[in-house]
Order: C-alpha cells, then structure tokens, then sequence
C-alpha cells in the first residue's frame, strides 16, 4: 500500500482553509473515488485527472485508488483540486517523490490535455495558505500575478501537469530546475474619475457629497431628472483616498473569487488599489446584490463595493426586500449568508449612495407630472423607514436654474479630495487609537459620553428634536457624527453650534408624511 500527500485551499466566502489531499493506492479492482464532501465539480475530478494523466505519458496506480479531502466534513466545491489530486495519485503510484510534494500547496483546474487552467480564488487560497505556514504555492500561470501579491510565499506557474511533474523529479534527483518566470507587472495607473467641476450648481450637493467623503458616511439624493444626481455619486470614489494595502487585498479577494481579475499578461498589476463603485441595476435580485446564489455562493453588490461605493439610482424601483437586506450590512460592514450546511461571510463596508426621482413619471414640475396623488405620496414610502434611517446625509435637489449656467464651473476633485485627506487625516489620529478609522465608524454611545459628549448649549437642537420625537436615537448619533465630519473639514476641535445645525440640515426628510 502506497500513500501520496500534497495539499490544498477551499475558499469559502473570501477566507481560504487548507486542506490535506491523500491518495491511497490499495489492491483491487480499478476505480478511483473521492471522498470528503465534494461538490459535483469536485466529484468529477478522477475523469479530467485520467485524461490529463494519460495524455501527459504519466502512469496512475492500475489498482484502487482513494483520495481524502481532509478535514472531511468541510464542504469542497470547485475544480481548483484537480492538480493536488493529481499530484497525490502521482506520489502514490511513486512517479513524484512524496517528500517534494507533501507540503506544498497545489491550485488548479486540468484539462484533458494536461493542462493547468485559471479558477476564480486563487489570491484568498494563498493568502490562507501563507498564513497556515505554507512558504511554496503552485498556481495556473495565468493566475500567477495575482498570487503573487502575497508576500513570503514562492509561487510556481504552472502551465500543464508534465511539466511540473518533471520539475519535481528534476529536484528529486538534485538537478538544476528551470527559473521561475513571474509576470512582470507594474503598479497599477491612477485611476480615470470623472471631475467634480463639470457639475454645474448643486452647491449644497457639492457640499453634502464632501461631507459624505470625508466622513464615509452614507447618502440620499432626491430631486428631479437632469439634477445631477447620478453625477455627484459617480464623482464620489474620486474624493476618497486610495485603499491601503490591507484594504486593497481584501478587495482584490473579492474580485478573484469573482474571476474577474486579469491575468497580468497586459502589465497591469491585479491589485486593486482606488476604492470600487459599483451600480447594480433597479431589477437585480436579492442574491445579485446581497451574494448567494444555487450551490456555490457567490459574493453580490454589497461585497463588490467593500471600502468603495454602492450607488443604486432609481431606489425606490428596487425591490423592498432587497432595500431592506441592506440595514444589517450597513451597521455590521459584513453579511452573512446561510445555508444548510455551511456559513459563508463576505466583507461589505461600503458607502451606500441613495438616489430617487420625486415621482415614478419623473417630472420636474408639479403642474407637468402624471402621477395620481396617491402615487407621488407613497412612491418615497418605498423606501423603508429603518433604511432611511440608517443614511446620514439626505437631501432634496432642485432643477438647475439659468442663474446656476452663469455661476459656471465650481471647484475640481483634486482640490475637493485634498480636503477630505486633511479631515480624514484628523479622524485617524483621533479614534485609531480605538480602533476606528471615520467618524461614521464611531458608535454612539461614546460620541454621548464623557469626554466626547457636546455641551447642552451645543446639542440642544437635537436634544429637542429627540424630545419631539422627530429624531430617532439612531438618527440623534448619525447626526453626531456628521458634526464631527463637518468640523474637522473646518479644522475645529470639536463640533459647535454650526456645525450641529449643518448636521441637521444635511438630514431633510425626504419621504411623504
């Protein structure tokens, strides 16, 4: 009885386990079977590996051979086992030395040919690879790039099955080994964002979509067509800084286990590096924009946009269900989907950007719109108090005006973001040392406590608001913090009266009463 070892990674979610892959090759008929809860992918890996084996001129045990995905009750799904299993089958039939390949983890899909094919994960099974100790990956080649933005870890590019299995003998047997090639990448452009001054008017916008930046906090926008507003949104990821080198990753791990990085054959570093907008459509599902999905689950919207934009115009054409899966996202920065044998979480710390027209027919004027009376009253009521709720910044646009033409060009981007960096920069040094990095960040509960907490002269407008109950608790911190974000563009130490006004102001209620 011969057993080979090698090792793998299941992705679940964005989080990679490593996973051991034994063969053992026992007398018997012929059959080769898998076990440790493959998916239907997975299951048919013995059929690719035969082929891929055969047509390689590589001999597999003629006896039964047995491969075990260990730790076995842990769900395997995908084709990214095909190379491991191979390899095992190989060491167990005594074509590669087992001591070369026992610890080093193997990712990829084969074709009948022999070849190694790309599979979408390969950045999240690394990074769990590098982080359970393992110092050798072997990759497709034409992941190869985006394997190679985890540091400490050496990556082998894998073009066909022969090839590495003489690569293996050669160094089983103490012979030079041809050089690993890496794709040459360099870092990635800076990224092309539509400028802020080609806005024409909208300054109250202009100024709420600043405060919106340079606090991270979430926005709506409702006003007539022709406003403007898919322009603000679509102008915010270029106010925001770029994504640091941890954020940076996890987005990239996103995007892989999407399949949806590039190769690195253009040059261009996979590596994501400016903050991601993303604008799913008003039809889209639940599992488009939330994750899910039949069999394996995919990361949706929500998860796309972590550390960047969510932009859904037309809001209200949503569905109510799929608004509504967004309140536990937006207080958690994450979602968690179940199902009956697993959990999968994905990372979604997004800024949320709410747009609407202020009836279904979209006209600019009352005396032009279409709409019956009832249905311009509840159109806005589509969207959820509790969401509402949960957006700091919310205001009402009006048409732009003759008088706004002649005001023309307001201020750039570049000048704009300077400004968020300088807020956010006062934001880092004043919570990181809580573990916060915004102000939209901060609960609560310490912005009403000692020593943050306002003096009563300061925040007896919201105190009375709260009292009327026009105000929610939610809404009394979420105006907290825009004051914070309002006084740190200002360069003060802490919000006074203007500021809480402005905090105010910046929460119009946009639904009918």
């Amino acid at each position: 009885m011969t057993l080979g070892r090698t090792r793998a990674v299941a992705v679940a979610g964005i989080e990679g386990i490593p996973i051991a892959v034994e063969a053992d090759s026992a007398p018997g008929l012929p059959a080769f079977s898998i076990v440790g809860m493959p998916d239907t992918a997975c299951r048919q890996a013995p059929d690719r590996v035969r082929s891929a084996a055969a047509n390689s001129e590589l001999q597999l045990p003629r006896q039964r051979l047995t491969v075990n995905l260990s730790p076995a009750s842990l769900p395997k799904q995908g084709s990214g086992f095909d190379v491991a299993i191979a390899i095992a089958a190989l060491a167990a039939a005594g074509v590669v030395d087992n001591a070369e390949v026992a610890e080093v983890v193997h990712i990829g899909e084969l074709g009948l040919d022999g070849s190694v094919r790309a599979v979408p994960g390969v950045l999240p099974a690394v990074l769990a690879a590098a982080a359970a100790g393992f110092s050798k990956v072997v990759v497709p080649a034409a992941n190869a790039a985006e394997a190679a933005l985890v540091p400490g870890v050496e990556v082998l590019p894998a073009t066909d099955l022969r090839s590495l299995v003489s690569r293996y003998r050669m160094q089983h047997k103490g012979r030079p080994v041809p050089e690993v090639v890496l794709p040459k990448v360099r870092e990635m452009a800076a990224a092309t964002v539509p400028d802020l001054a080609d806005v024409v008017g909208q300054f109250e916008a202009r100024f709420a979509l600043e405060t919106a930046a340079a606090g991270g906090h979430h926005m709506a926008m409702v006003g007539p067509p022709g406003a403007g507003k898919t322009m603000l949104a679509e102008r915010l990821p270029g106010l925001l800084p770029p994504l640091s080198i941890d954020d940076a990753l996890q987005v990239t791990a996103v995007h892989s286990v999407l399949g949806a990085l590039g190769s690195g054959e253009d040059g261009r570093s996979p590596l994501l590096t400016h903050p991601p907008f993303v604008a799913p459509h008003h039809g889209a599902s639940m599992a488009s924009v939330v994750g899910g999905g039949s069999g394996r689950v995919r990361p949706g919207a929500i998860s796309r946009a972590h550390r960047g934009v969510l932009f859904m115009d037309e809001a209200p054409e949503f569905r109510r269900d799929v608004l509504d899966a967004l309140r536990q996202p937006l207080e958690s920065g994450a979602v968690t989907i179940a199902r009956a044998d697993r959990l999968v979480r994905f990372p979604a710390r997004f800024q949320l950007v709410l747009a609407a027209n202020l009836c279904p027919c979209g006209a600019a004027k009352d005396g032009a719109c279409t709409c019956s009376a009832l249905l311009r009253r509840t159109y806005l009521n589509r969207l959820s108090g509790p969401l509402l709720d949960r957006v700091d910044v919310r205001l009402k646009l009006l048409p732009v005006s003759r008088a706004s033409l002649a005001q023309g060009r307001g201020e750039s981007t570049a000048a704009v973001a300077q400004r968020v960096r300088a807020a956010r920069s006062r934001q880092s040094a004043r919570w990181s040392q809580f573990g916060w990095r915004l102000n939209a960040d901060v609960p609560g509960t310490v912005l009403r406590s000692v020593p943050w907490r306002l003096p009563k002269e300061v925040s007896r407008p919201l105190d009375e608001q709260l009292e009327k109950g026009t105000l929610t608790l939610r809404g009394y911190d979420r105006c907290l913090r825009v004051a914070w974000t309002l006084a740190d563009l200002a360069g003060e130490k802490a919000p006074g009266p203007a500021q809480v006004g402005g905090a105010s102001t910046l929460r119009t209620e946009l639904r009918a009463a």
